[in-house]
């Protein structure tokens, strides 16, 4: 089997907005552009409003004359500052990224998956990790201070590998959690530990989750994905199918050596979920799919998604 890329970026891997990390302290700059700017809110669940155009951007002149407490710049697109800030609830209609990202083009994708994972490292910063002192967001909502010991906290990203395991030909193996939903599969994925380099990672991880030697891991990509905060790192690696599987660390319920074929029709069946523009409260996902197949896909936002397309077509 010849090497495979990515057909395209992940989604959440594909904006091209610039941060304006320059203008981030820039006081009297960031209120001159705040007649102008616009905003999207984010509840506590990861929601934003959608209109009949996608993600709802308000003028950020509806919240006050100057940004308020809380707020955090995104970045700068088509000459706008655009920002973001966390509310309790979303009035009327709402969508997610992992129900709606698919109908977002590249820049709204980032911004949003942006806007997800900064809020969520709020949430989960509010005093300092070394002393316990409270801290206050400064910077536009990049940094926070110790408001004791002056001392800065910077949003955290945790580093995650996520392999495509074949074996060199026209199968893959892909694992599913109990939790799943019937019959979805996907990759096989795990956090980088202290002191492990990228490629000492997928072998670990593998090893743990499904038993087996991998060997010759070769990085594809990576993509944010802010559930809460992380980058996903994409490899392939390559093991012998005829190793027997062991689920060590009990985080894998089952795994199946899948042909490419199998793989494909799944592919062309479409998402596992039902992408949606809007969701309401009492609204479900339903899953997709033919019935009686043994093997659904995660859904085209994913770095997963990615990867296994790449892998399938690459043979085809």
């Amino acid at each position: 089997m010849t090497a495979f890329e990515l057909d395209l970026p992940p989604l959440l891997s594909r904006s091209t907005v610039d941060r304006a990390d320059e203008i981030r302290d820039d006081t009297d700059r960031l209120i001159a552009g705040w007649p102008t700017a616009r905003l999207v809110t984010v509840d506590h669940q990861g929601r934003y409003p959608v209109g009949d155009d996608g993600p709802r951007w308000i003028p950020a002149t509806e919240l006050g004359g100057t940004p308020p407490a809380g707020a955090v710049l995104l970045g700068i697109r088509d000459g706008i500052d655009l920002w973001t800030l966390r509310v309790d609830e979303i009035e009327g209609e709402y969508s997610d990224l992992r129900g709606g990202g698919v109908l977002l083009d590249g820049d709204q994708a980032g911004l949003l998956g942006t806007a997800v994972a900064i809020l969520n490292w709020h949430d989960a910063a509010g005093f300092s990790p070394v002393d316990g002192k409270p801290t206050a967001p400064e910077r536009s909502g990049w940094v926070r201070r110790n408001t004791a010991t002056g001392s800065l906290e910077f949003p955290r990203t945790d580093s995650a590998i996520i392999t495509v395991v074949h074996d060199g030909g026209d199968r893959i193996l892909l694992g599913r959690q109990a939790s799943w939903p019937e019959r979805w599969y996907s990759t096989l994925a795990g956090f980088v530990e202290p002191g492990e380099s990228l490629e000492q990672c997928v072998i670990r991880e593998v090893h743990e989750e499904v038993g087996i030697d991998v060997w010759s891991p070769r990085y594809l990509g990576s993509q944010p994905w802010p559930f809460p905060r992380s980058l996903m790192l994409g490899f392939e690696a390559t093991a012998d199918p005829d190793q027997p599987l062991a689920f060590l660390d009990g985080e894998i319920g089952d795994a199946i050596w899948f042909h490419r074929d199998e793989v494909l029709e799944a592919l062309d069946r479409g998402d596992w979920t039902r992408p949606a523009t809007t969701l309401s409260r009492n609204s479900a996902t339903d899953t997709a799919g033919a019935p009686d197949a043994r093997l659904r896909l995660p859904g085209s936002i994913s770095i997963a998604r990615a990867m296994v397309t790449a892998w399938a077509h690459n043979g085809s």
